[in-house]
């Protein structure tokens, strides 16, 4: 993937993302996203529902350079072209979970099986992280299957300088025969307003809504 970097003199967030940088100042929105129709769709063609959320999110933040800034290696600031999800796995036997990747394809039944090839591969891990060579555009996701929740923080003290967005989401839940998912999205104010956050739910929304055009 192909990273940008960005003219701060010329940029017209600067001041913005000066202001913000220095304040060191993140912020999350969580909201129910109505998954009633990604559901079924899901399960009608016999696909796993936390891979299509994976894919989900991933396609919705490739569409927004502001999810995609970063400080490269360099340290300088700029934007991937594209984000590779980076994803929690649960293993049962330990009641930890490791955190792998599985590189983002625009067809999701190829990303679907190799998601499945991934975690076949590493489930039941003793590493935090077993799959090498992690790339460096990634988005982070996860998943609390065991508990629903109205707001999510995750709290990074030592990167203040962590750009990425990170999605949370927890269980479904039924209100009215209708199926409804807590997703919680975690981004820093320097590169994200509130404006960015409520694009994302939105498009999150809408590609739920279309499940049937990309699940087939």
């Amino acid at each position: 993937m192909t990273f940008t970097v960005i003219n701060r003199r010329t940029w017209k967030r600067e001041e913005v993302f000066s202001h913000y940088i220095k304040q060191k100042t993140s912020f999350s929105l969580t909201t129910e996203l109505e998954v009633d129709v990604l559901y079924k769709r899901v399960k009608q063609k016999g696909y796993t529902f936390y891979p299509a959320f994976l894919y989900l999110v991933t396609s919705v933040v490739n569409k927004h350079v502001a999810f995609r800034m970063s400080f490269n290696q360099e340290g300088e600031l700029g934007y991937w072209s594209q984000l590779e999800p980076v994803y929690t796995i649960f293993h049962e036997k330990t009641k930890l979970f490791s955190g792998i990747w599985t590189s983002m394809n625009r067809d999701f039944n190829h990303f679907h099986t190799s998601y499945l090839q991934d975690v076949m591969t590493y489930q039941g891990s003793k590493a935090l992280f077993p799959k090498k060579h992690m790339p460096e555009n990634t988005v982070s996701v996860s998943m609390i299957p065991w508990t629903s929740f109205t707001g999510f923080n995750l709290m990074i003290q030592q990167d203040t300088n962590y750009l990425l967005p990170i999605v949370t989401a927890g269980k479904l839940i039924e209100k009215n025969q209708t199926l409804y998912l807590p997703v919680s999205l975690q981004v820093h104010h320097a590169v994200c307003d509130g404006y960015h956050a409520s694009m994302f739910m939105n498009d999150c929304q809408q590609l739920a809504n279309q499940a049937h055009e990309w699940i087939k």
